[in-house]
């Protein structure tokens, strides 16, 4: 499954304050960049996910956001960088740009 122009336009209007805001297609979802850093993806059913490590990640985490998990072929999970949005941002546009710019802010 891949995302479709509407999931696309979500998401540009969503963190359309990020400077430098560009999208790339990857994978069946979306890689969201703040100039070269990508802080965002959105995966192919549609679920966005900041890029976070260390005390972001932990905040993230706090705030009931889950961490991107996969099984890979031998059957050993692996964990990525990318946590979901808190639901609370989710129903709040103004938090979900809030988290994102934080997100930038920690990969700097």
């Amino acid at each position: 499954m891949s995302l479709g122009a509407a999931d696309i336009d979500f998401a540009r209007d969503l963190f359309s304050e990020i400077p430098d805001l560009a999208t790339r297609r990857m994978f069946g979802g979306l890689g969201i960049y703040c100039g070269d850093t990508i802080f965002a993806l959105m995966l192919s059913d549609g679920r966005l996910m900041l890029k976070a490590q260390g005390g972001f990640a932990q905040r993230l985490a706090g705030d009931g956001a889950e961490q991107w998990t996969y099984t890979r072929k031998n059957g050993a999970s692996a964990a990525m960088p990318y946590w979901t949005l808190p639901e609370a941002a989710m129903e709040d546009p103004e938090q979900a740009l809030a988290l994102a710019r934080d997100a930038i802010d920690a990969l700097r």
